[in-house]
């Protein structure tokens, strides 16, 4: 099937294949869709019934999240074909947190860190949290492309999810098009997601701690020596410039934002890895090498605080070869998709609503994905709706929050392919005489720690 050419029809032929991703309950799911982009700010779900795009009573909201169906996996595959044409191709992933701090009958709560919401007097807060992948772009503008978003369980390896997340949407790209870049900010375990990935065709580039400590490989053992062959060489210390061998590339560059740009970088590095699929075996712990990249700039944009030095692992397939200054670069645009998650929090309303179970929160989740992927699709076609203080902007620079004002509109022209809702009558309500009893409680799961406590060692 041939691709629509004009932008309007793009978003048109979107919307109709997005309504087909709802199995079950499909006209009032789009409907609470069409709603979330028209409401201009909202304090709980049925004041989205409450817009002219929502055509149904406020119960078939809940109804809509309790009992409608959405298929992933085909709105992976919608979500992934919406992609912008892009060389290089270059992926952020990231992990949010939706705070769910007093919802005890919430199941599949976890403690998660928090930069400004406090408990007890420490960054962690309780909640559900979810990995997103969103294409970036070398524009300077906000507009990312989310492909995927995965409620992560408070047990599992966000690094081996993360691998499962690169790894599907891999089987979504085209053959043989641009090697893809996945960026990781620092959180990820560079050698674990490294061992995981090795055998697909992709470039890893995770920003590291400015305390790690990295070896060589250690020198040829001499003929004629006995025992076990050394399996770690020269030590690379961040912290001690002197443990720094001759850089194996060097970039010097300039940028209008950055100023001047010192790329460094030493191939062949790995360090003494804890994690590995053998761990508890006694078996070798396995040898993962990469490049390790040092990033020095002039100046930061904001200009408030002086610039720290940036260190960056990058692994990639054999025989690929490292663009320093695609690198560097790559990890600056990573930041675009913090920008779409504070929009589809603060504007798009994604951690507003208050769902008792973790299955409505999925399905609220793609529904903001989708509706974003409508507003980056509108980007070309809306009008810009400014306030009376704010400056005229090009069509090409229109923000999220400026192509949302006009969405609306365009509404009125695409239509909705959601049926008319059919009148019911009244409901029966619950039967005389029952009663539900209390909601079950689930306490916050508490992720075990990974090494093994005094009493434990004791025992």
């Amino acid at each position: 099937m041939p691709m629509p050419t004009t932008p309007l029809a793009r978003l048109d032929a979107f919307r109709s294949e997005l309504h087909a991703c709802f199995p079950r309950r499909a006209d009032a799911l789009f409907e609470l869709g069409d709603a979330l982009l028209c409401a201009e700010a909202f304090s709980s779900l049925p004041h989205l019934s409450l817009e002219p795009t929502h055509q149904r009573g406020w119960g078939s909201v809940y109804a809509a999240l309790a009992r409608g169906r959405i298929d992933p996996e085909r709105l992976r595959d919608l979500l992934a074909g919406c992609r912008p044409d892009a060389d290089p191709l270059v992926f952020a992933v990231d992990v949010t947190t939706w705070p769910r701090c007093d919802a005890e009958c919430s199941a599949e709560r976890g403690y998660y860190y928090h930069p400004s919401r406090h408990s007890a007097g420490q960054p962690i807060i309780a909640g559900w949290a979810f990995q997103w992948i969103a294409q970036v772009s070398f524009d300077r503008d906000s507009w990312t492309a989310p492909v995927d978003a995965r409620r992560l369980h408070p047990l599992d390896d966000t690094d081996q999810q993360a691998a499962g997340q690169i790894r599907a949407l891999l089987g979504r790209l085209p053959v043989g098009g641009p090697l893809p870049w996945f960026v990781f900010d620092g959180g990820y375990d560079s050698a674990q997601l490294t061992l995981d990935l090795a055998d697909l065709p992709l470039a890893v580039l995770v920003r590291l701690r400015s305390g790690r400590c990295f070896y060589a490989d250690p020198p040829s053992q001499p003929p004629g020596k006995t025992g076990r062959p050394r399996r770690h060489g020269a030590k690379f210390n961040f912290a001690d410039p002197s443990t720094w061998p001759v850089p194996t590339d060097r970039l010097v560059t300039s940028d209008e934002q950055y100023g001047t740009v010192t790329v460094a970088c030493w191939a062949g590095l790995h360090p003494k890895q804890q994690r590995h699929p053998g761990h508890g075996s006694r078996r070798p712990r396995p040898i993962v090498r990469g490049t390790i990249l040092r990033v020095q700039v002039q100046r930061v944009p904001a200009r408030t605080r002086p610039p720290k030095v940036l260190w960056l692992w990058w692994a990639g397939p054999e025989g690929c070869e490292l663009d320093l200054d695609l690198a560097w670069r790559a990890y600056v645009r990573r930041f675009d998709i913090e920008h779409t998650v504070r929009f589809a929090k603060q504007t798009l309303g994604w951690t507003t609503p208050r769902p008792r179970h973790p299955e409505q929160a999925d399905r609220w989740t793609w529904l903001v994905l989708a509706g974003y992927t409508q507003l980056r699709l509108a980007r070309e076609i809306a009008c810009d709706r400014r306030l009376p203080w704010e400056r005229p902007r090009p069509q090409s620079r229109l923000s999220p929050v400026r192509v949302r004002r006009g969405f609306p509109r365009l509404l009125a022209a695409l239509g909705s392919p959601a049926a008319a809702p059919k009148p019911v009558g009244c409901s029966p309500g619950r039967p005389r005489g029952s009663r539900r009893g209390p909601a079950p409680r689930y306490p916050a799961i508490k992720k075990p720690s990974k090494k093994p406590t005094k009493a434990a060692k004791a025992a």
